[in-house]
């Protein structure tokens, strides 16, 4: 079993604040009931008791009588058997009505110290700030980036790029590493979208029109990268003879987001400094879903490799915009900790009038470090511009 140490890290410190709920968040299948049962292991190793540790899947049956927080509370409490604090973990808790009220309860005994993981919305401030405002931390967990697959499959450093050529296809998702043969492959992915097609779309949002989310989805995948238009959309679906109101697409467009299918990336005015509404891009939280949901024989390796960097950046906890010039775009604005970085992706380097346009591209732009991140090994770095190999980047922790 993979030990994902970078999201570990970030959540030791808050292991034994039973004054703070934690929430792990993300795309169903990322793993985060792995990640519940390795902090599990974590505290029984500082040795909490096996017989002060709660953990229920709400996705068991065994666990199908517990209907709204009333049972939730109940049932924690009847499980009580000594004053010492308990450490609660429960996985897929958004199957719970109300589950917020049941937790905020049994965190004001102060008895419990609470683990909580979900995979939708239901999961983020937006939906916690009424119940929960300032009384949680939260982690959202990705399917694994290439490094860690680096380590899942032990492949030396002369492999790295069949393995991300198989990365840009069949995506992160860490049980579909189990399975060898393709059909296999999209057999899994196909079960875990359709899980969240029923759990978490059709269940949670209430979504009816599952044949013109699909078309739309398919869409917005198969022009992955590219500004979001909504007359684009409107016209291809009645291409397809679908019909579709406004408001309807953007829920459906807000479903997308809030099930971690797809990321929304706002647009970023580089010289007004502010943040932009309109104009935005999707990428895929996952390149796996995207194989089975698009149509496309052939993958777009450029395109792929600029998904696989925002992922990436994103798993480096930068925030991260497209970036809006005065003559253009940059790829990526991705900031951390005060300091920005801008980053343009481009697959293949070596003809002479591609280098030009990519090094255009910064032209006007502040001091800030700047980054062409390329399949390449050859180095065309100038003075005040880096070009760094694919590998150094998804390799290097400290980027």
């Amino acid at each position: 079993m993979l030990k994902r140490e970078k999201y570990l890290k970030k959540i030791r410190g808050f292991y034994h604040t039973p004054t703070l709920i934690k929430i792990i968040y993300g795309m169903r299948r990322s793993g985060k009931s792995v990640i519940l049962k390795q902090i599990i292991e974590e505290i029984k190793k500082e040795g909490v008791a096996d017989s002060n540790i709660i953990y229920i899947n709400f996705e068991s049956l065994k666990y199908d009588f517990i209907k709204n927080a009333k049972d939730l509370y109940n049932y924690i409490e009847s499980l009580k058997t000594n004053n010492d604090i308990y450490y609660v973990f429960l996985d897929e808790i958004q199957k719970v009505e109300d589950f917020e009220k049941g937790i905020n309860s049994l965190r004001i005994t102060e008895n419990y110290n609470i683990f909580i993981t979900g995979s939708n919305s239901r999961m983020t401030l937006l939906e916690l700030s009424t119940d929960l405002s300032g009384r949680y931390v939260s982690f959202r967990i990705n399917p694994l980036s290439f490094k860690e697959v680096v380590k899942l499959t032990k492949t030396d450093k002369k492999d790295y790029e069949k393995l991300l050529y198989d990365y840009f296809k069949w995506g992160g998702l860490p049980q579909r590493f189990i399975f060898v043969k393709d059909e296999d492959k999209i057999s899994y992915l196909s079960s875990v979208y359709d899980s969240i097609i029923l759990k978490d779309i059709v269940e949670r949002l209430g979504i009816k029109d599952i044949a013109s989310f699909n078309k739309i989805l398919q869409y917005i995948l198969d022009t992955e990268s590219r500004e979001f238009s909504r007359e684009n959309v409107i016209n291809y679906l009645q291409k397809e003879h679908h019909e579709i109101a406004n408001d309807t697409l953007y829920n459906y467009l807000e479903a997308f987001s809030s099930t971690f299918i797809m990321n929304k990336v706002y647009r970023y005015d580089i010289h007004g400094k502010s943040v932009l509404k309109t104009l935005n891009k999707y990428y895929a939280n996952d390149l796996g879903i995207k194989q089975i949901k698009t149509n496309a024989e052939n993958i777009n390796y450029s395109v792929a490799l600029e998904n696989v960097v925002y992922n990436d950046l994103l798993g480096k906890d930068y925030k991260v915009y497209v970036g809006k010039t005065k003559k253009g775009e940059i790829d990526f604005v991705a900031s951390k900790n005060g300091k920005i970085k801008y980053i343009q992706v481009c697959y293949d380097m070596r003809d002479e009038e591609t280098r030009n346009r990519e090094f255009n591209a910064f032209n006007g732009l502040d001091a800030s470090d700047k980054y062409i991140i390329t399949m390449n090994k050859d180095d065309y770095s100038n003075n005040d511009i880096k070009c760094l190999n694919i590998f150094d980047f998804l390799m290097d922790d400290n980027f």
